[in-house]
């Protein structure tokens, strides 16, 4: 792992395309401004654990597709 210091108003590149900007400081809070391309996914290390354990979830579940299609017709008026 690299460590690193930095100021309110400095930068970090990472790749040539990922910009992370020390917006400002606040005690013990730092606020952190991302820059990338659209094509990377930036998500906060929470988000990102719960969308895995989701992804986990969903691949246990046992479902039958065969069954989805005997389930009753809904009538759309």
């Amino acid at each position: 792992m690299l460590i690193l210091s930095r100021k309110k108003g400095q930068s970090i590149i990472i790749n040539n395309q990922i910009e992370i900007i020390i917006s400002s400081i606040d005690g013990e809070q730092v606020k952190v401004g991302i820059k990338a391309p659209n094509d990377i996914n930036v998500l906060r290390k929470e988000v990102y654990e719960a969308v895995q354990e989701s992804n986990k979830n969903a691949l246990k579940a046992n479902i039958n597709l065969n069954e989805l299609k005997n389930l009753p017709k809904i009538n759309k008026k």
